[in-house]
């Protein structure tokens, strides 16, 4: 009798050892693991680049496309030229309103309409002041040289253009001088519309 409840005693002490374990097992398999984060974000917006132009010195506006090309207004004499004749237009850009970034200018093309015409010349330069601008101008320093043919833009020289400062604010004119010099070559009763690019890219 003795052995037999000594060895059923055993199977319980057993059953409640496993048990023991079981539970211990189960508590360690349930314990929350800690954790932490960080977030970081960044926005980015695009600057803004634009240039535009004036006629008169005073009121600018973008003349985008040779369709919207700024009409030029030409010395006496534009629309009545014989050889040895030289005519001058001002011109005056600038970098508008809320550009964020300079610009380097170039005279990027000179088209002539219609394309084969011949007894003009010209030349650009810029000049200290609007009213500079003449036949002769005054100081100038020549971005195109005079005696340039009209579907030509060879040699032309760059120049800079400054962003406003404040950046709100219009940037500083430039002030450009188109002269245009009438050959021996000039045909009477012709007549030529000139288109000039000036192309601007940021810096």
């Amino acid at each position: 009798m003795r052995d037999s409840s000594s060895r059923g005693t055993r199977r319980k002490l057993k059953a409640i050892l496993a048990g023991g374990i079981a539970l211990g097992l189960g508590a360690t398999i349930t314990l929350a693991a800690w954790n932490d984060s960080e977030y970081a974000t960044g926005t980015f917006t695009a600057g803004t680049f634009s240039m535009e132009g004036s006629t008169n010195g005073t009121t600018y506006a973008e003349h985008p496309t040779a369709g919207t090309a700024a009409a030029l207004v030409f010395s006496t004499g534009f629309d009545d030229i014989s050889p040895g004749d030289v005519v001058a237009a001002p011109f005056a850009v600038r970098l508008t309103a809320a550009t964020t970034y300079d610009a380097t200018v170039t005279v990027a093309s000179a088209t002539p309409a219609p394309p084969g015409f011949v007894g003009l010349t010209y030349g650009i330069a810029t000049v200290p002041a609007f009213a500079n601008c003449s036949a002769t101008p005054t100081t100038p320093t020549w971005i195109v040289a005079q005696g340039t043919p009209l579907n030509s833009v060879a040699g032309a020289v760059p120049f800079n253009l400054t962003q406003g400062t404040p950046p709100t604010t219009p940037g500083a004119a430039v002030n450009l001088c188109f002269v245009v010099t009438a050959g021996p070559t000039l045909v009477q009763g012709t007549s030529v519309t000139e288109t000039w690019q000036l192309l601007a890219e940021s810096v």
